[in-house]
This record gives C-alpha cells, sequence and structure tokens, in this order.
C-alpha cells in the first residue's frame, strides 16, 4: 500500500528553508505586519532556534517515513498470512490503515499550520475584512479536521468492539456452551442485526449535503450537588444522549432522535417546564378571577415569570410553544362547533367585507405613515398586516356562554365577530403567502415594480385558487363523510368515551392537514373542522364540546403560558411611554375604522352592533408574534420593531377586556348585558 503522505518532506523541504531564511531577518517579505515595538517587545528569535526546530521538523518526517515502510510491510504480512480468516485479515489491515491515516493527518495539520502562518505574514492587519477571511478560513480547517477525527475515532470504537467480539467468539470456540448460553448467543446476533438495521446514519449521509455546515457545539451536562451523584448521573446521560448542545449562536438543542432507538428516553427538560407551568398557572388564575380578568392574562403572567424574564427555568421553549399550538387548533375546533352556519347567511356579506376593508385602510394608513417616517414600503405593509389582526380565542372567550338577541331583524354580534374573525383567519394564510414577496421585496431583488405586481397578483391567485379548493373539500365531507362518521363515533363511544376524543381530535387534524397541503392556515382548518361537525345538529355539538372541552382548557394554559415566554417586563418598563402611546394609538384606530366600515355596512335597526363588535376586533391577535417571529428571522423587520410590535400585542390583549366590558355594559340591549359581562 503507497502511503500518500511519504513524500511530503521533499516537497515542504524549500518551504522550510524559506521559513527559516525568512524568520532571520527583521521583517518579513511582503506587506507583512510591521507594528511598533514598545519595551516589552520579545526579542527576535535567533537562528540556531529556528534551525533546531527545523532539524526536529524534518527527524519526525523521516521518522514518520519509515514507520509507513513498517507498516506497509505489517500489511502484506497479514495478507499473506493463510492462517488467518477473510474477516480476521480485514480487521487487520483495516486497524492498521487506521494508524497510516492518523501520521498522514498529522502531518497535514503541522504543514496546515504553517501554511496558515505564512498567510498572516503576508496579510495587511489593517484590513479587517482581510483578517476576518483568514480567521474563516481556519475555522473551516479546524471543522474539518474535527469531522475527520470524529470519523476516525468512531472507526477505532468499531474495531475495539470487533476485537472484543473476537476475543468472545475464541473463547466460545475453546468450551463448550450450555443451552443457555447458545440461547444468548443467538439473542446477541438477532440483536446485532436489529441494530444495524434500524440504524440511522443521518451524520454520514447530511454531512455532505449543499448548505450543511459543521459547527462547534458545547455540551452542557446538569450540575448536582453531591459529586457522586453528579459523576452517576453525567454518565447516565452520556449514555442516554439526554445533555443539552449549545452552539456558537446561543442556540440550545436536546436530542430527537437517539442512535439506539430500542432504549426509551424521556425529556425530563420539558417534563419540569410542563409541570411547572401547571402549578404556577393555578394561582395565577386564581388572582386574576379575583380581581375580574379572565384567566388567560394569568397564564400570561405565569410564562413571564417562568420565562427569561423572570425565574428562566424553561429550557425547553420550543417544544413548550409546539405544544401550545395544540391549545390553538383545539380553540378554533370548538369555536368552528359553536359557529351556526345559519346565523352565518345573515351576515356573510359583512363578515366578507368589513375586515377587507379595515385590512385595506390598516395599509394606507401604515404606508401614509411609513412615507412619514421614512420607513421601507415592505415593512410598514408587513407592520399593517399584522396590527389588522384580531384574536381569535380571546374573542371567543369574551362570546363563551353569553346570550344574544334573537330578534327578527337583529343582527347577532357573536355570529358577526365570529364571521370577521374567520376572515381573518383567511387574511392569515395570504399574509404567510405573501412574507416572502415581502422579504424579496424589502432586498430590492426585483427589477421593475410592473414584475413585483404580477409576482404579488400570482400569489394572490394562488391563495385564492387554494380557497376555493378547500371550499370544495368542505362540501365533499359535509356530504359524504362527516355524517356516517359522526354516526359510527357516537355507536362506539357507548361506555368508551376516549374513541369519541380520539376521532373528533383525528378529524381535526385531517381538516388541518387538508388545509396545510392547500397552503392555507392551519388554524382555518381547524375551525372548519368544527363547523362541519356542528352541522350534524346540536345535539351532537353538545356531547362534542362536552368532551373536547377539557383537553382544550389544558392546551390552552400552555399556549397562554408560551406567549408569556416572549413577553419582557424591563423592556416594557424602559418604553413605558412609548408604548403606551403606540398601544392606545393602534387600538383607537382599529376601534375607528372597525366602526366606520361597519357603520356603512351594517343595517340601520342593527347600528348598535358596530360599538361591541369594533370593541372585539379592537387588539392585536396573537398571531402577530407568529408573523413578527417569521419576518425576524427573514430580516423584513428588525429587532426593535419585532419588540415595539410584540409589546403592543400584549398591551392591547390586557385591554380588551376593559373595552369588551364597556361597549356591551353602554350598548347591548339589557337582556344581554349581565350574561355578556
Amino acid at each position: 500500500m503507497k502511503a500518500p503522505g511519504r513524500s511530503c518532506f521533499w516537497m515542504w523541504l524549500p518551504l522550510l528553508q524559506l521559513l527559516a531564511s525568512g524568520a532571520e531577518r527583521e521583517g518579513p517579505a511582503g506587506p507583512a505586519v510591521d507594528l511598533p515595538r514598545g519595551r516589552g517587545a520579545a526579542e527576535p528569535r535567533r537562528r540556531p532556534w529556528v534551525l533546531d526546530g527545523c532539524r526536529r521538523l524534518s527527524g519526525l518526517l523521516r521518522q514518520k517515513a519509515a514507520v509507513l515502510n513498517k507498516l506497509e510491510a505489517a500489511i502484506r504480512a497479514v495478507e499473506r498470512d493463510a492462517s488467518l480468516s477473510d474477516q480476521e485479515k480485514l480487521f487487520r489491515v483495516h486497524t492498521l490503515e487506521i494508524f497510516q491515516k492518523e501520521l498522514n493527518e498529522s502531518e497535514n495539520s503541522v504543514f496546515q499550520a504553517v501554511r496558515g502562518l505564512q498567510r498572516a505574514l503576508q496579510g495587511d492587519y489593517r484590513d479587517v475584512a482581510s483578517v476576518k477571511a483568514s480567521s474563516r478560513q481556519r475555522l473551516e480547517a479546524l471543522r474539518e479536521a474535527a469531522i475527520k477525527e470524529e470519523t476516525e475515532y468512531v472507526e477505532l470504537l468499531a474495531a475495539e468492539k470487533h476485537q472484543v467480539e473476537a476475543l468472545k467468539n475464541l473463547q466460545h470456540r475453546n468450551k463448550s456452551l450450555s443451552m443457555l448460553d447458545e440461547i444468548l448467543e443467538d439473542v446477541r446476533r438477532a440483536a446485532d442485526r436489529l441494530e444495524l438495521e434500524i440504524e440511522e446514519h443521518a451524520f454520514d449521509d447530511n454531512k455532505s449535503v449543499k448548505g450543511v455546515n459543521f459547527e462547534a457545539v458545547l455540551r452542557v451536562e446538569e450540575e448536582e450537588a453531591d459529586l457522586q451523584q453528579n459523576l452517576s448521573r453525567r454518565e447516565v446521560e452520556e449514555d442516554l444522549g439526554l445533555s443539552m448542545l449549545i452552539d456558537s449562536q446561543n442556540n440550545q438543542y436536546i436530542l430527537t432522535r437517539p442512535r439506539d432507538a430500542t432504549i426509551p428516553r424521556a425529556d425530563h427538560h420539558l417534563i419540569k417546564d410542563i409541570v411547572s407551568i401547571v402549578m404556577l398557572s393555578l394561582p395565577c388564575g386564581w388572582l386574576c378571577t379575583t380581581i375580574g380578568l379572565p384567566t388567560m392574562f394569568g397564564y400570561i403572567i405565569c410564562g413571564v415569570l417562568l420565562g427569561p424574564s423572570g425565574l428562566n427555568s424553561i429550557k425547553s421553549i420550543v417544544q413548550v410553544e409546539t405544544l401550545g399550538e395544540f391549545g390553538v387548533f383545539f380553540t378554533l375546533f370548538l369555536v368552528g362547533l359553536e359557529f351556526s352556519p345559519e346565523k352565518l347567511r345573515k351576515v356573510w356579506k359583512i363578515s366578507l367585507q368589513g375586515p377587507c376593508y379595515m385590512t385595506l385602510l390598516m395599509v394606507a394608513f401604515g404606508l401614509a405613515w411609513g412615507h412619514l417616517l421614512q420607513i421601507r414600503p415592505a415593512q410598514s405593509v408587513f407592520i399593517s398586516a399584522c396590527l389588522s389582526l384580531s384574536s381569535t380565542p380571546l374573542v371567543s372567550k369574551f362570546l363563551a356562554g353569553s346570550a344574544r338577541s334573537d330578534k327578527e331583524g337583529d343582527i347577532d354580534y357573536g355570529a358577526l365577530l365570529l364571521g370577521m374573525l374567520v376572515t381573518q383567519d383567511v387574511q392569515l394564510g395570504l399574509f404567510i403567502a405573501v412574507l416572502p414577496t415581502l422579504i424579496q421585496a424589502g432586498a430590492g431583488a426585483h427589477a421593475s415594480v410592473a414584475m413585483e405586481a404580477l409576482r404579488l397578483l400570482a400569489l394572490v391567485s394562488q391563495v385564492l385558487f387554494s380557497l376555493a379548493a378547500v371550499l370544495l373539500v368542505c362540501l365533499l365531507v359535509r356530504t359524504y363523510l362527516v355524517g356516517p362518521y359522526c354516526r359510527k363515533l357516537h355507536a362506539e363511544s357507548k361506555g368508551n368515551k376516549e374513541i369519541l376524543v380520539l376521532g373528533i381530535s383525528a378529524f381535526t387534524f385531517l381538516m388541518l392537514t387538508v388545509t396545510e397541503l392547500l397552503d392555507v392556515s392551519m388554524e382555518l382548518g381547524c375551525f372548519l373542522a368544527g363547523a362541519l361537525v356542528s352541522s350534524q345538529g346540536h345535539a351532537v355539538a353538545e356531547e362534542v364540546m362536552s368532551y373536547v372541552e377539557p383537553v382544550r382548557d389544558f392546551l390552552a394554559i400552555i399556549f397562554f403560558a408560551s406567549i408569556g415566554l416572549h413577553v419582557f417586563p424591563t423592556f416594557v418598563l424602559y418604553e413605558l411611554t412609548v408604548l403606551l402611546v403606540l398601544t392606545l394609538s393602534v387600538v383607537a384606530m382599529k376601534f375607528v375604522l372597525a366602526a366606520l366600515v361597519l357603520s356603512l355596512l351594517l343595517p340601520k335597526t342593527s347600528q348598535y352592533v358596530k360599538w361591541i363588535v369594533a370593541a372585539g376586533l379592537a387588539q392585536v391577535s396573537e398571531f402577530a408574534l407568529v408573523l413578527g417571529s417569521r419576518a425576524r428571522r427573514a430580516r423584513v423587520i428588525s429587532r426593535e420593531v419585532y419588540l415595539l410590535i410584540l409589546s403592543v400585542t400584549t398591551l392591547s390583549l390586557l385591554l380588551a377586556p376593559l373595552l369588551w366590558r364597556a361597549a356591551v355594559a353602554r350598548c347591548a340591549p339589557r337582556p344581554e348585558r349581565r350574561s355578556s359581562l
């Protein structure tokens, strides 16, 4: 076998001589660094030291060449040894090749360091970009070296395992095995085959994929008070892979799929986080109920206390937020379950036109203010679109259990509110679809305004086509599927209520998946699932609600607590005056625009409804946080704008109950006031 690094010494000898001669001169050749020398400046390195270093390096390289020759001779001797089996020959040759690779990589590391020193001496220390590029090259070289060393370490582990297995096989040949030993040996072979079958080589399969970067990470273990407990816990976590990884950007990672999938594992960080949220949500919810606020604000306060701005005890923030999304799904399902298509028929035109007019007016005002404040148009459009949305879960809490007028000719403000919020959910899907265009527009990637308008028109057409497809799917499901499905669930759930909960959850997730595949928001699919179930009659809706509502309540606690994780009281205190002015301005603008639009759309006999509906739409939806986080990652908005959107959204949600109570007490008919309040 030919050693690839054996002739490297003769190739690098002139470079070593050049460096030795260059080190004797006071100043290096080329645009080298010429720094002023102070009192503590080091003396120039003497010629004997340089020559001695070169001699040592050349001696090491000669020893390495001699060792490579011996390794090649050993490999040939193993290949000629007839007493060894083919598998044993392969193992021994592989072990020798690993050692050869270690020698060659060590030599390459030495000369890479020499090349790096040469580039640094020839660089310009005044050019920050040049220094940054040089640092980047060294970082990439270190990452590649780390990957090679990791691969070699894995190969050594495999060789060690093979050696142990070979020793066991030799011992088994020398003694007679009992029946139990034979059974255990068969089980061991079956377990080895199972591990090979289920093991995914994710690292090797993805490290050469385009766009994959190698990064250094820190592995953090849990600290225990007792040293012995700490060591035992660390050994267990090292075996199970439950420690936390932190990259250079301070992103924290936990295990998602272990290498050995035969051992069950649990994320103890997530368990502790959920337990903490549930335990603290109880006193916070009681406190808000005592002072007359909805319990959801107690859950938000719980998230604030446990989040980064409080005790900072929540470790699995992303996992908590993901679990909280299911609270949104079931909340919107119950909103759809309470939604009456008969009542919607009376207000469908207003429900469709009102939010569209409000959004257009908000965007127009946003562009006008953006022009005065010299804000980019893409950023102005995005901020206005975010602030135009209203909170469906919050309004559904307001409407829960309230008795509303059913007089002939009157418009039910609850049905009108829900209809307008459904339209805003559709707009949410449209905003998410248009967000890439806003990103490109903000970057100035398009050649002309006409091309930008055509691309935006194509996106809008695509979303409208998706909505038409969703409507067609809903008609087919209602005609052929939902009726027999609900009857089957009702028949199977007698004495076995979990079948009903499981069946309704599966149907909700089916509609969620359909709307997601059609590029419409998943939240709209959950609402449509509830509306389809409610179309089967009041009795079916009541039965389903009685079993799904507890699930929704528990998941809603997680959702509102996850919102509190992104509320920063210190930032609010620092900018309290600015945030109060912005929040009151946004709430007042949304209230006035909603009342103005509804005054043009509502009949004269139902004009009082506009004040109640405007009060329900005056806050900013929690989905503005979702849109804001996506835009922040895509650099459509800056960090400061994102924090402003987050704070204004939270403060508007806190003001919403007060505005709702005032509007209902002032404008609702007398029979409806007490139940609505």
